[in-house]
């Protein structure tokens, strides 16, 4: 799940998202913006996966379990410095 296996390929592992979300928090954002962000990210791939909200959201649960992001001001979420 955190990583890829024989049952969950690359681009569906959460440490895979975990990335995309990094790269996306160039500026803070709300969950709703990155959400967008990241989503229109991965449908610009040739081999488009969908990403399901709930995925997203481990894949944020764990950024911010290994201190990766944190909250910011207005609730906004921004990389860890």
């Amino acid at each position: 799940m955190i990583l890829p296996t024989k049952g969950i390929p690359a681009d569906r592992a959460l440490l895979t998202i975990g990335a995309q979300i990094i790269k996306e928090l160039d500026e803070p954002s709300t969950v709703s913006g990155l959400w967008h962000l990241v989503r229109l990210d991965r449908s610009r791939t040739e081999e488009y996966t969908p990403l399901t909200f709930d995925w997203f959201v481990l894949a944020l649960d764990l950024l911010f379990a290994v201190g990766a992001i944190r909250m910011g001001p207005a609730n906004t979420i921004r990389r860890a410095t």
